[in-house]
C-alpha cells in the first residue's frame, strides 16, 4: 500500500538558508515519526507559496542517507487569497503497511493552523 506524509512547516524570510533549514527540520521529523527508510519511498512533492523563491527546498533531502535516488519534485503551491505565507509543504509517498490512522503528518512553525483538527494528536 502507499501512503502519504504530510508535513508543512513556515519559514521567517525568502532566504536559502532559512528555507534549506526549515526544510530540513521538517524532512527529518517527518522521517524519524513515520520511521521512513529510503527504500520504500516512491517520491517526494515539494510545493512552496510564490513567496519562496531563493533556493528549492528538495536541495535538502540529499543531506538524508540512502536518499541521493529517491525521485523528488518542487512546485508552487496554489494561490488562495488569504492563505498562509511563506509555507512550504511536503508529501512523502511511501510503501507502507500502517493504516491511515497510523501515519503522523507534521505541521511546525506557522504551519500548525493548517490542520486545527489534529492539533491535539499529531501537530507538533
Amino acid at each position: 500500500m502507499i501512503r502519504g506524509v504530510r508535513g508543512a512547516t513556515t519559514v521567517g524570510e525568502n532566504s536559502e538558508e532559512e528555507i534549506l533549514s526549515a526544510t530540513e527540520e521538517l524532512v527529518a521529523k517527518m522521517i524519524e515519526e513515520n520511521h521512513i527508510l529510503p527504500d520504500s519511498v516512491a517520491s517526494v512533492f515539494i510545493s512552496t507559496t510564490e513567496d519562496i523563491s531563493a533556493t528549492f527546498p528538495a536541495k535538502v533531502l540529499r543531506k538524508f542517507e540512502g536518499w541521493t535516488y529517491v525521485p523528488v519534485m518542487c512546485m508552487r503551491e496554489m494561490q488562495v487569497p488569504n492563505s498562509l505565507k511563506l509555507c512550504i509543504r511536503i508529501m512523502i509517498h511511501m510503501n507502507s503497511g500502517k493504516s491511515q490512522e497510523e501515519i503522523f503528518h507534521v505541521y511546525l512553525r506557522g504551519a500548525k493552523v493548517l490542520r486545527p483538527d489534529l492539533e491535539n494528536e499529531k501537530v507538533i
